[in-house]
């Protein structure tokens, strides 16, 4: 596969008028695709928006000739499988081979707000790989052009079909950063999601996919390995490590976030948060060739697409100075 490297339009921290407006402007400077989050609060109250994935990718849609995908989305607690697939579906008619549908488990503080239980991971899991045969189900059957129906553990779904559907139906990638998790994807997705990490943790994450897939008789070399990579330059590296205090202290958070509920909750937990924090989590630099470098790592490794996300407010400055200097430096 051919090296693609896109822009993460972060609807967390941009009104989406402006995520539109920069991705086209990353598009014009040479990045290639838009991969967007499907969230329902910021991480803090900070970063300051939340719009809704599927409008924004649709006018993103409308102004860029790029593959979009919701990196990711949940289909199992704010959503019923059948919506994510009505979505996903609709969207890849209106764009013919652009979009890609990336899901997830889900996190507190997008699905909590629709006042359901929060089950613990193993079970968010399972209805991730449930909700991922409805899904597939019906994007399989609509194109055959019958109804389908499922009666699972999680979700029940009665006979129907999507009247609205592409020729092809999109991708399906799983977001993990878990071997387990990885391995099952293998066997039931056409691709991975994950975010960066250790090198040696993403050798282990692709061997357990490659392993999934073999298992059900697909190779693993054909099938994407998307990663979201988030850090953040400016003109100075003081300015870069400022950005990343204010903008984004998530990224310094070394536990997982999925149980907490609250933007607030972050913003107090983000007082903690030290420089040192972000140290191999996440590169900080004005330097725009220690930024290729990391890049490079990951491109070495065998991931086809990374979505680049600087976590600033200066994204034209940055969209500018990675286009000069970076795009053109990285290569397979």
């Amino acid at each position: 596969m051919a090296l693609s490297i896109g822009y993460a339009a972060m609807l967390e921290q941009f009104h989406p008028r402006e995520a539109v407006e920069l991705s086209v402007h990353a598009e014009g400077r040479g990045f290639s695709g838009v991969m967007a989050a499907d969230h329902f609060q910021p991480w803090v109250p900070q970063q300051g928006q939340s719009a809704f994935v599927w409008n924004v990718l649709s006018a993103i849609g409308e102004r860029t000739t790029g593959d979009l995908g919701p990196g990711v989305t949940a289909p199992t607690f704010r959503w019923h499988p059948a919506m994510v697939a009505q979505a996903s579906a609709t969207l890849a008619a209106m764009y013919p081979g652009r979009h890609w549908l990336g899901l997830g488990s889900g996190e507190a503080l997008n699905e909590h707000v629709v006042g359901g239980y929060w089950p613990e991971a193993p079970e968010r899991i399972n209805r991730m790989f449930e909700a991922i045969e409805i899904i597939s189900k019906l994007f399989s059957g609509s194109l055959a052009g019958r109804d389908v129906k499922h009666a699972g553990e999680f979700y029940k779904l009665e006979s129907t079909r999507l009247w609205t559907m592409p020729e092809v139906a999109p991708e399906i990638l799983v977001a993990t950063a878990g071997p387990v998790t990885a391995k099952r994807a293998g066997r039931h997705a056409d691709g991975l999601i994950t975010v960066g990490a250790p090198l040696e943790k993403i050798e282990g994450l692709f061997e357990r996919f490659a392993a999934g897939a073999r298992e059900a008789g697909k190779d693993p070399d054909a099938m994407p390995k998307v990663l979201q990579l988030h850090l953040s330059w400016a003109a100075t590296d003081e300015e870069a490590l400022a950005n990343a205090m204010t903008e984004w202290p998530n990224g310094g958070m070394k536990f997982p976030k999925a149980d907490i509920r609250s933007p607030f909750e972050f913003a107090q937990i983000a007082k903690l948060v030290r420089p040192e924090d972000f140290e191999g989590r996440m590169v900080i630099s004005s330097d725009t060739d220690v930024h290729r470098a990391e890049i490079q790592k990951y491109v070495d490794l065998g991931f086809d697409r990374i979505y680049l996300h600087n976590v600033g407010r200066n994204q034209r400055a940055w969209i500018d100075a990675f286009a000069a200097d970076v795009l053109p430096k990285l290569s397979r």
